[in-house]
């Protein structure tokens, strides 16, 4: 995901609703998320499909590893040499 560049990708609530159109546009066209304000305070970010779904993927496996990392620690995990003979049964 692109960067927010604080000068031009936060805009409060009311500049927002008056021009929601041209803001999807910018946010597609960009790839920067897109902070909205209300009452001077942040209340939600906007952001590209295709950059969700990118940022999705990253956590899954960021969420496979760790997991991985956990059974490794716990002692679950199998050699190397184990998982060839696993794989060469197979065949």
């Amino acid at each position: 995901m692109h960067r927010i560049q604080l000068d031009k990708d936060i805009q409060p609530l009311s500049e927002f609703r008056s021009k929601v159109a041209f803001y999807f546009d910018k946010v597609k066209k960009t790839k920067r998320p897109l902070v909205i304000t209300q009452n001077g305070k942040s209340a939600a970010v906007i952001i590209d499909v295709s950059e969700y779904e990118a940022m999705v993927d990253k956590i899954e496996v960021l969420e496979d590893i760790k997991l991985a990392e956990t059974q490794i620690s716990g002692g679950l995990g199998i050699s190397h040499k184990d998982v060839k003979k696993r794989f060469s049964k197979r065949s």
